[in-house]
């Protein structure tokens, strides 16, 4: 597995190799043993989820789940192309309200790791897109919260997203208090 870091830290890009013949490819997205050998170390992963999103442009987010029950996610595309953006949301961090923003998508296989005390959110860049995620903790609605995806100053290539009703209610990143400490 390919592994690239970012300057904000904690983030993560996962590239699994691929092994292809004439029928298609062969790829492991998980290997704890390879990503361990290459140097990262995850956590233990509890939930997976998957969603599908048909129109172009939706963008789900910038969500976050607050501690006790804080997940640290490793997110991937499987059907389409997203634009995958992750923002620095630890308090006493260097890069606090910095983000960073990857193209995953079911031809490139990468993977973004978004630890603990980011907000994430994703735009899908075509139509009917897959997205799935590992998450190391369960969900849970008591912890769960929501940042205006306009709020941060991401360009995000479009004025004019498909939200849910709570994206589009979500508090303003001024207006965030955050829950998140930086760790270490």
């Amino acid at each position: 597995m390919k592994i690239a870091y970012f300057d904000i830290s904690g983030l993560a890009l996962i590239t699994p190799r691929r092994f292809g013949d004439a029928r298609g490819w062969f790829a492991e997205t998980w290997n704890q043993l390879a990503l361990a050998q290459a140097g990262l170390v995850l956590p233990e992963f509890k939930q997976d989820n998957h969603s599908y999103s048909q129109p172009r442009h939706t963008l789900r987010g910038l969500h976050y789940q607050r501690p006790p029950r804080a997940q640290d996610k490793l997110v991937r595309c499987s059907r389409g192309r997203v634009l995958d953006v992750a923002v620095d949301v630890r308090k006493g961090s260097a890069s606090y309200g910095q983000w960073v923003a990857v193209e995953l998508s079911a031809e490139n296989g990468a993977q973004l790791f978004v630890p603990k005390g980011f907000l994430h959110g994703f735009l899908t860049l075509t139509e009917d897109c897959e997205v799935q995620y590992k998450c190391t903790d369960i969900y849970a609605p008591e912890c769960d919260g929501a940042v205006a995806w306009d709020s941060v100053g991401i360009d995000w290539g479009t004025d004019t997203p498909v939200l849910s009703d709570k994206d589009a209610r979500a508090v303003a990143f001024a207006d965030f208090i955050t829950p998140f400490q930086l760790e270490g």
